[in-house]
């Protein structure tokens, strides 16, 4: 029998009856109360910010807009290989601020350099800027670390949950085919992977367990605004091959997005990729950004990317 975790019920309880209550008085979503919501969660349960050798802001500069990043060096004085991390937040939400001691945490768990990426938001700059963003990070960013004089192994690996998982596997899909660009490992947290929500979980796991079918289809239309075909644009639905990066993928069984990481992960085995497949029988989306009331599952998270990268 599925059972969510005890340590996340009195919370989700709580949740549902204020969020009915914030429905029948009238409350209408817009860009900002999903930023601040997310911002809000994240600063009230992920309260253990730890310290970073050296943190630096910096912009990454040749695409079609700058891009403002923050590196993330546990140990200046080692050369360490490279992590980019792309933010959940669907699209519209999430920022390098609020995702600041995630960061952190994988910067000191992985002994990796992390470099945070400020890509643009839905609706003010709908797909593909995004996308587009997040493709001259891994295009143009040994350039920002060389003037910055970063000691780097210009080993290269991506990161990113939810909607930022979109943005891993996207990149890695672009990057199948791009000479130029070198990605040897993506690690996908709760990825958001099939813009059409054909899937079981999308209907089993609607409503309750706080990232809810109805926001996430008003994410995508907010995201999605001239027209393009959803499945086209969808991750799951891209050019798979063998010269995908390794990769290691995070489902939780209570998340809409379940049966989508799920999918991927059959989908690049099939098509020769090596990919490792965790799944947590009792959480929910965003749970890394709830660390207080889940420390062990956060910790085991950070635990198994680590070892993945440093194989």
């Amino acid at each position: 029998m599925r059972q969510v975790s005890p340590k996340l019920e009195a919370w989700l309880e709580n949740f549902n009856i204020l969020v009915n209550q914030l429905v029948e008085g009238g409350f209408k979503p817009n860009a900002t109360n999903a930023r601040e919501g997310l911002a809000n969660l994240t600063k009230g349960l992920v309260t253990d910010i730890p310290a970073v050798g050296w943190i630096q802001d910096d912009v990454v500069k040749g695409g079609e807009y700058a891009v403002p990043v923050r590196i993330y060096h546990p140990q200046p004085d080692q050369a360490l290989p490279v992590l980019v991390y792309y933010h959940g937040g669907g699209h519209m939400a999430g920022s390098v601020t609020v995702y600041d001691p995630i960061c952190r945490k994988l910067a000191l768990a992985t002994n990796h350099i992390v470099v945070a990426v400020e890509y643009r938001l839905a609706p003010e700059c709908p797909y593909p800027a995004g996308v587009n963003d997040a493709y001259a990070v891994v295009q143009h960013l040994w350039k920002v670390l060389d003037e910055r004089q970063v000691n780097y192994q210009p080993t290269l690996a991506i990161a990113g949950d939810s909607g930022g998982g979109a943005l891993v596997a996207t990149v890695s899909a672009k990057a199948q085919f791009d000479p130029n660009v070198s990605i040897t490992k993506q690690v996908m947290i709760y990825p958001s992977l099939d813009y059409t929500m054909d899937s079981a979980s999308m209907e089993e796991n609607a409503t309750g367990y706080l990232l809810q079918k109805g926001k996430i289809a008003w994410y995508f239309d907010n995201y999605f605004q001239n027209g393009e075909d959803r499945k086209q644009a969808s991750p799951l639905y891209q050019p798979m091959t063998a010269q995908l990066p390794e990769t290691l993928l995070f489902t939780a069984e209570f998340c809409p997005l379940r049966d989508e990481g799920i999918a991927y992960c059959e989908m690049a085995q099939a098509a020769g990729a090596s990919v490792e497949h965790y799944h947590f029988n009792d959480m929910i989306h965003t749970f890394i950004n709830m660390e207080d009331l889940v420390k062990e599952e956060c910790q085991l998270t950070y635990q198994k990317i680590s070892e993945f990268l440093n194989r």
